[in-house]
């Protein structure tokens, strides 16, 4: 009996794994969730929040030039002057390099 509970564990273990991770955030979820009110929908900050926050660059291909996808984490880590908190206790170490990975994809996209 308890090989055969072994055993069909074993044969649902992939299937609860894929589960497990089609349910995962990805960095766009993660982007929207924690970003999009400063940073804008395509990573242009609304005027707004330009306003509030004059320092506050669009993600584009001259932020992408200068920043690679470990300086984008060290900001999420670390924060940002006064302007931007760290998300180091919001958002895991796996998390961050899919925001910053989907923070370089925004940099590609066209602009309207």
């Amino acid at each position: 009996m308890r090989f055969r509970t072994a055993l069909l564990s074993l044969a649902f273990f992939p299937l609860l794994m894929n589960r497990a991770a089609a349910q995962a955030p990805t960095g766009k979820d993660l982007y929207d969730a924690n970003c999009k009110k400063c940073h804008g929908v395509l990573g242009a900050p609304p005027k707004v929040m330009k306003v509030k926050f004059p320092k506050l660059v669009p993600f584009d291909a001259a932020y992408i030039a200068k920043n690679n996808q470990d300086a984008i984490v060290t900001v999420l880590t670390k924060g940002k002057g006064n302007d931007m908190k760290p998300f180091k206790d919001k958002l895991s170490p796996a998390q961050m390099a899919s925001v910053a990975q989907y923070v370089k994809e925004l940099a590609t996209r066209p602009r309207s």
